[in-house]
């Protein structure tokens, strides 16, 4: 699926209507250059899920974990400053392997021999100001269930 999102608002919004859709155990891999609006995405998609709490962008401090109203978890993971994820790898299964918890991650480079096989992964690609165009490819039928909703 392909999208171009006009604004930092409709990236929000991109990111609630896909959190709206999930429900628990679900891995998001955000792709994108420094700036293209992966945590305006992840702002977006914590709010569909009930959490007021400030989303900031996990750089600096690798993880951050939120919790829902429903009482299920998000992480939101950031590997740009690492080269080796080290104890993070375990966290990072313990996160993914939770049925309760969403996981969304940035930079997910290090760290893909980690990743399931039923994951979304959402490419965001600067155009011009504001604008982006946006590719979310599914890789397995939880994953494909979700683009098919959001259509």
């Amino acid at each position: 699926m392909e999208l171009e999102i006009p604004t930092s608002e409709a990236m929000e919004k991109l990111g609630a209507r896909i959190g709206a859709l999930c429900t628990g155990g679900e891995v998001i891999e955000l792709i994108g250059d420094i700036g293209a609006g992966k945590t305006t995405f992840a702002k977006g998609f914590a709010h569909a899920l009930g959490i007021e709490d400030e989303v900031q962008s996990p750089s600096y401090t690798i993880s951050r974990v939120y919790m829902t109203e429903s009482g299920r978890l998000l992480a939101h993971y950031d590997f740009y400053r690492l080269s080796d994820a080290g104890v993070m790898r375990s966290e990072l299964q313990d996160s993914i392997n939770d049925p309760q918890t969403i996981t969304i991650i940035e930079w997910s480079e290090i760290i893909s021999d980690v990743l399931p096989s039923d994951r979304l992964q959402i490419t965001l690609n600067t155009l011009m100001g504001e604008e982006r165009e946006v590719i979310i490819k599914a890789s397995g039928p939880h994953s494909e269930n979700i683009i098919e909703r959001l259509t």
